[in-house]
């Protein structure tokens, strides 16, 4: 992997990927940025994350007894540290300030699709089937089925930005039969453009970060029961692919460490206060040479692909918090 860039709070640096883990050294905790003060929260979720931040987390290495003693349990304090825009690269943004990192948005995504391609190219046939159907449940699903579970489903294409001139003659010539333009620009599109479906298409659409320096253009396709809902051409070129637990799991493996989302939900989720808040653990393919990484993510009813948006949180290691009393062992 060669040397990291990134860093933590009193933690060593991994070089040539084979450092083990070495122990944060607990310091007085910083000034919390209350919870009551970040927006879009409802009252039950302030309330559970407060406790959370007031009592801490216990992290126990995965690897138990086989880790260095000094780091088979580490408590943190975990703490907000502010918004980051909602452009699609919230994920990159949010884990480059979780890891205190000074590689930008678009490196880590780079990374991150890099290493996807190489575990990809090591895996069994079974278990490329499984990841290319894991893709294509997201991105391309089966619209004569899954309407029991969502009023809408999405899908992805990609479009090559050199095409764009071209495709916008073939749509122009079906309009000229008579042909409704939305429905036009659907069948050109799902006729002529990359779907998302297969490892290979993820790698590409993953690698799209919105900017002029992209290849593709991001296609997204809307369906209800009846037939297409809405179509984004993003003629613009700035839509961005949003992170997925695919690339959460590769930016996890690229990193050596485990990344853990944290999903606060509201009332629409209809679950009790104290169990509104879900740590959801992504770990490597891999050893593991670094303290995990903390993601905030609001819980939301929408269930379209691209949907989540990750906000960094900050993870102290304490020494004042009792391993006994912490609000959540992960």
């Amino acid at each position: 992997m060669g040397k990291l860039y990134c860093h933590s709070s009193g933690v060593g640096v991994g070089v040539g990927g084979d450092t083990l883990l070495q122990p944060p050294t607990p310091t007085k905790d910083p000034q919390a940025v209350s919870w009551a003060n970040v927006r879009g929260l409802e009252d039950q979720q302030v309330r559970r994350l407060t406790k959370i931040q007031q009592r801490g987390v216990l992290w126990k290495h995965p690897e138990g007894n086989s880790a260095p003693a000094a780091t088979r349990s580490i408590v943190f304090r975990l703490s907000h540290d502010g918004e980051v825009e909602a452009d699609g690269n919230c994920l990159f943004n949010a884990s480059a300030k979780a890891m205190r990192c000074n590689l930008d948005a678009r490196e880590l995504r780079r990374r991150t699709v890099k290493r996807f391609l190489e575990d990809l190219a090591s895996l069994t046939v079974a278990e490329r089937e499984a990841v290319d159907s894991e893709i294509k449940h997201m991105y391309s699903p089966d619209l004569e089925s899954g309407w029991g579970v969502h009023d809408i489903q999405e899908r992805k294409l990609l479009a090559r930005k050199v095409d764009r001139d071209n495709l916008d003659s073939a749509i122009a010539d079906l309009v000229n039969l008579g042909i409704p333009r939305e429905l036009a620009a659907e069948s050109i599109y799902r006729e002529r453009c990359i779907s998302v479906d297969d490892g290979s298409s993820w790698a590409k659409y993953m690698a799209t970060s919105g900017s002029k320096d992209d290849e593709f253009h991001i296609i997204a396709m809307q369906y209800s029961e009846w037939g297409l809902l809405s179509l984004d051409e993003n003629r613009d070129g700035h839509a961005a692919a949003f992170g997925d637990d695919l690339a959460i799991l590769s930016l996890a493996t690229e990193f050596k460490r485990e990344v853990f989302v944290v999903q606060a939900h509201g009332l629409d989720a209809m679950v009790e206060e104290e169990n509104c808040v879900f740590f959801l653990p992504h770990r490597p393919r891999g050893p593991i040479c670094e303290p995990p990484i903390f993601l905030f993510m609001k819980g939301t009813g929408w269930c379209g692909a691209g949907a989540d948006h990750y906000e960094p949180l900050i993870a102290h290691p304490s020494s004042t918090f009792s391993e006994e009393k912490v609000a959540l062992v992960l």
